[in-house]
């Protein structure tokens, strides 16, 4: 089976993190600030938290920013879970955005609408979440400007998006985003088995999202309510979480980071290769975001069923039965069951709704061969052209 996306780990990776496994420190040591101190240079920003995964990241960066119950996160449908529940997990309201029908990210005009609309009725949201949907970056300069006009806090959830740019500069660089997260998962660009980070300019964010990754605990004593009781001591000052990456984790991000100019060149060229094989057939395939330039997590291809034999499902398990393990990102998340008891329903972001019905995640992957990818290419003509299959 081809998969859709896989990590790329060599023996450099494997070296560093036997190194860590033969020191004395496996989990919170000086590894985690090597890894915190290279990505943050990597992507020209001041600071940068390690945690366990993208999530927590999500989760601790709506609570640095002061979200809380009565308060609104807004998001776009088109994204995985954790974009929108970082938000609940705060007790805030959760809405949506529909998606650029161009480019499928959140659509900026969309929201300065809605902006306008909340603004109204008094219920602007404290939060967005701004999904670097498939590696490249929304319009964030547009959101920037609409997060000065109407006092909110962007998140960029570039969880997609470790190594790609955005205006000339880094996703992550902080210059239209108070807070940027990334994933290490072994699916994304690169990976430290699991783990995210929360990157950051303004030092008051990054001394708050440290605490919370670890019990809202410090030992500086600028921070505590009493003098100090000696060099053990510490104090809890607000109520965190366990979020801690391990030296273990950080030492295959550190070792993975070096090659993440080459996993993107790799990336891009797998990207620029399927939109020259496919550009004949009756698809919808993927669009620059102006001003961004994408890492590719994600090559996702859009069917045009008008012009089809077959459905949407018969295309993607004929591809999977082919041998190729196409997916779909993602679901809307409006669409879920748990969002609909909170009151969504079929209809309220209808090109999120649109896109899912045609969407297909092809591989992508620094280690999928050429020819490997014209056999996908093969199969993906095959299935949708043949007007049967025998």
């Amino acid at each position: 089976m081809i998969p859709y996306g896989r990590q790329s780990v060599d023996q450099a990776d494997i070296d560093a993190v036997l190194a860590v496994l033969q020191s004395d420190w496996l989990t919170q040591g000086p590894t985690i600030d090597a890894f915190e101190q290279a990505v943050a240079a990597r992507c020209e920003a001041a600071f940068g938290v390690a945690v366990c995964n993208a999530t927590a990241a999500l989760h601790i960066a709506c609570l640095a920013a002061g979200l809380g119950p009565g308060d609104w996160l807004w998001t776009s449908p088109n994204t995985f879970l954790a974009s929108a529940n970082c938000g609940r997990y705060c007790g805030a309201d959760v809405d949506f955005v529909d998606i650029d029908p161009q480019t499928w990210n959140l659509d900026v005009e969309a929201l300065a609408g809605k902006l306008q609309v909340a603004q109204a009725m008094g219920r602007l949201p404290k939060v967005v979440v701004a999904v670097a949907f498939s590696g490249q970056s929304c319009d964030m300069r547009q959101l920037a400007e609409l997060a000065e006009r109407y006092a909110f806090t962007v998140i960029e959830d570039a969880s997609h998006a470790v190594g790609a740019r955005y205006a000339g500069r880094p996703v992550g660089c902080g210059e239209f985003a108070a807070m940027t997260v990334f994933s290490f998962h072994p699916v994304k660009i690169i990976t430290s088995a699991e783990g995210g980070m929360v990157l950051t300019n303004r030092p008051e964010l990054a001394d708050r999202l440290r605490r919370l990754r670890s019990h809202g605990m410090t030992r500086d004593p600028q921070q505590m309510s009493e003098a100090s009781h000696g060099p053990w001591y510490y104090q809890q000052v607000e109520l965190g979480f366990n979020y801690r990456m391990t030296d273990l984790q950080a030492a295959l991000g550190l070792s993975q980071l070096k090659k993440l100019d080459g996993f993107v060149q790799r990336r891009q060229y797998l990207a620029a290769r399927y939109q020259q094989l496919l550009q004949d057939l009756p698809l919808t395939l993927p669009k620059a975001q102006a001003d961004a330039q994408s890492a590719w997590h994600l090559y996702v291809v859009r069917l045009q069923l008008d012009g089809l034999q077959r459905s949407h499902r018969q295309v993607f398990e004929g591809l999977r039965e082919a041998g190729i393990g196409v997916n779909l990102h993602y679901i809307p998340v409006h669409l879920q069951p748990y969002y609909q008891a909170l009151g969504f329903a079929q209809g309220d972001f209808p090109e999120a709704e649109h896109y899912y019905a045609e969407a297909i995640s092809l591989p992508i992957y620094p280690g999928l061969s050429d020819s490997e990818q014209d056999y996908v290419v093969q199969q993906v003509r095959r299935w949708i052209q043949e007007p049967s299959i025998s």
